[in-house]
């Protein structure tokens, strides 16, 4: 058992030594590595000595694997709500993902105050078919409380084999007491990328998520309004309750747009995370073309980087709601033993130098996704306009500054028991951007024959 125990402690010192030569090389002061070498170690020698005692003593035998795990997972959720340690099945979830395609019932989740929130559902999944929101607050799955679980446990709670129902527990703002809500779990096959004309002759594109082919599939759909025939009038492009993915992706989707200039920056403490990357001129689609972005509460970190460069670069009119404000970059790094670490290495800057962490986009018209009823209070209608935000996540960073310079730069390749049938609502913010694409276009016409 003593050899065992050795064992582990040596293991356990390999694996934090590695981890302190990562976060120390940055500094260059000798006595400030010097310091806090010392420190670390001290606190290592402390950690050793309760897995220790822990392996002799508590009442059961533990697997030293799941022992180390959770230490490992406890030190990450220490930092911000984005970084986290992924276990070999967690990091191949994560892979499967990206790709677009999993079972489970479609929506982005994150922990708010301890709860496990919905950030935002995904447009055609069971979920938004079954009238979850964003704000949403889980409190059980399956009938255990979410409490204690961490964000990758929920994840695997609510994933599983198409078919099978979960049960999600609900809590939401508008309603007095917690109600459940039964989801049939399925395939989730994102298709990233949707169209179809509004308006007579208005291009409508909503991207649902930034995925490995989101960029080259709304390439193709522009392909296919641009040799449709028709003239077009103008593009709206809808990345509403878009809750990010990618950003070389994010990049990718706004060079589409731009003819040249910064599309976003980055920020972090090593020198290889300080990057810029740039547009390229291209004839591909009518970049010239009246465009309107939608954002809303649900609109996150690779939306706020597409959203906000084509507002800086005044290639489109942002309309909507404030945007959700993740702004921090998420680098995922492999492990030994297939395991990984996804830590926060990074701010992304807007072309203008505006930190969005925190923050988050501010349209250029405002427009409130649900019509306010005049003859409501002041504080109803407050309460209707409260949304999460990452603000208001535990641990989240502030909003920081960018240096004067960068560094480097490099090229990236009310559900209820009983349904009813559903009424649809306007989508009032859709309706005032074809209104502003009509009014942009009259408005052109009239400059051009003055001249």
């Amino acid at each position: 058992m003593k050899k065992k125990s050795n064992y582990w402690k040596i293991s356990l010192l390999v694996i934090w030594c590695a981890l302190l030569l990562v976060v120390l090389l940055p500094f260059k002061n000798k006595s400030s590595i010097n310091a806090s070498t010392d420190q670390a170690y001290q606190n290592i020698k402390i950690f050793t000595e309760i897995l220790d005692e822990v392996e002799k003593k508590y009442v059961e035998v533990e697997d030293p694997q799941k022992l180390i795990y959770g230490a490992i997972r406890g030190m990450i959720e220490t930092l911000d709500p984005h970084s986290g340690f992924l276990t070999p099945e967690e990091y191949k979830e994560l892979r499967i993902e990206t790709k677009g395609s999993f079972g489970g019932i479609g929506i982005e989740i994150t922990i708010k105050d301890g709860l496990l929130t919905v950030v935002s559902p995904i447009e055609d999944t069971p979920a938004f078919q079954k009238g979850v929101k964003a704000g949403d607050k889980i409190i059980k799955i399956d009938g255990a409380l979410t409490k204690k679980m961490t964000l990758m446990d929920a994840v695997k709670q609510i994933r599983g084999p198409k078919g099978k129902d979960v049960v999600l527990t609900i809590m939401r703002q508008e309603v007095p007491k917690l109600f459940d809500v039964t989801i049939t779990r399925d395939v989730i096959v994102i298709k990233s990328v949707k169209s179809r004309t509004v308006g007579e002759n208005i291009a409508y594109v909503r991207v649902l998520t930034f995925q490995e082919e989101t960029a080259e599939r709304l390439k193709d759909t522009l392909a296919e309004i641009k040799a449709g025939g028709k003239p077009v009038q103008g593009l709206i492009l809808d990345l509403r309750n878009n809750p990010g993915g990618l950003l070389d992706q994010a990049v990718k989707v706004s060079d589409l747009f731009l003819d040249s200039g910064l599309i976003v920056y980055t920020q972090g403490r090593v020198e290889s995370q300080n990057m810029k990357f740039e547009a390229h001129s291209s004839v591909e689609f009518d970049k010239k073309l009246p465009m309107v972005v939608l954002v809303n509460h649900g609109s996150a970190s690779a939306s706020e980087i597409v959203a906000g460069a084509l507002q800086d670069h005044n290639r489109a009119l942002v309309l909507g709601v404030q945007t959700f404000g993740k702004g921090s970059v998420q680098t995922i790094i492999p492990l030994e033993d297939e395991s990984a670490l996804r830590l926060t290495t990074a701010l992304y800057y807007t072309p203008k130098g505006t930190s969005i962490q925190a923050k988050g986009i501010t349209p250029d018209v405002v427009v409130e996704e649900e019509p306010v009823e005049i003859n409501e209070s002041k504080e109803n209608n407050a309460k209707k306009q409260e949304f999460m935000r990452e603000k208001d996540l535990l641990r989240h960073l502030e909003e920081k500054a960018p240096p004067e310079e960068t560094t480097k730069t490099e090229e990236q390749k009310e559900p209820e028991e009983k349904e009813k049938p559903k009424v649809e609502a306007p989508d009032v913010q859709l309706e005032r951007a074809i209104q502003l694409l009509k009014s942009w276009t009259v408005f052109s016409r009239l400059g051009h024959s003055s001249r």
